[in-house]
């Protein structure tokens, strides 16, 4: 008995395209352009004490978005911080100027994974509807990035956390393809490098998954067990027709 796989849904950090910078070095010339935007902008504040308090702040905001799937925006963070400096209801034009050039270090870092056109091409050809839902704090950043990849015409919907404020693995992100595209999830694939994220919202929305495994050494300690793994995207319309052949 065979099946048709009618869509996949895809991960964009890790998974179409990977970062190849060091972060913590990136992260200080990153806050040095914020602050020399925000400044620019006519904000009055210590550079050092602002540095700190806005490093601070994204380390707590990393730690709870990753404990309890819910996004807040950069944006937001951004302006909570101002406000302990004094300055309150900073308008949204020079939060996301400060945000853009504190992304544009980082952005020249992220490269496409190898064989990325040649596989998406082969996955449209097949007549396969593609989506893409990314977690991340800014959606402008992640909008940007997509166009660095040229990457944008592949894709419908694009769902990005900070713009729904919720983070995968919840269903609802998961849910909203379907939903577009209606269709049942048997019918549907999740291609992400994340267990805990793409792999197991995917498994609570009973969408087929696929684990593009990292290169990083990953934690044995998981319950979170994908149907499929492989390390190369260049792997995964093939593997696509193996659920369809197997009629999974």
């Amino acid at each position: 008995m065979t099946k048709t796989i009618h869509g996949v849904i895809f991960d964009l950090g890790s998974t179409l395209i990977r970062f190849d910078g060091d972060w913590p070095i990136l992260l200080q010339d990153s806050l040095d352009l914020l602050i020399d935007q925000l400044q620019e902008d006519g904000l009055d504040f210590d550079r050092s004490d602002f540095r700190s308090a806005f490093e601070c702040a994204l380390e707590a905001y990393d730690h709870q978005r990753q404990s309890n799937q819910l996004e807040r925006s950069t944006a937001s963070l951004l302006q909570e911080t101002l406000s302990t400096f004094g300055h309150e209801e900073i308008s949204p034009d020079i939060l996301r100027r400060g945000l853009k050039r504190f992304y544009s270090v980082s952005e020249t870092h992220w490269r496409p994974m190898p064989a990325l056109h040649a596989v998406l091409d082969e996955l449209q050809e097949e007549g396969r509807m593609l989506g893409l839902i990314s977690n991340a704090g800014d959606a402008e950043n992640v909008q940007r990035l997509i166009d660095k990849a040229e990457i944008r015409d592949y894709f419908d919907p694009i769902i990005i956390s900070a713009a729904i404020g919720i983070r995968k693995p919840d269903p609802i992100l998961f849910e909203m393809v379907l939903d577009q595209w209606q269709v049942n999830p048997e019918s549907i694939v999740m291609i992400g490098d994340r267990l805990e994220a793409d792999i197991l919202g995917a498994q609570n929305t009973g969408i087929h998954q696929i684990w593009l495994k990292p290169e990083a050494e990953v934690s044995a300690a998981t319950q979170i067990i994908p149907e499929k793994v492989t390390g190369k995207l260049v792997d995964i319309p093939g593997l696509i027709r193996e659920f369809e052949a197997k009629g999974q």
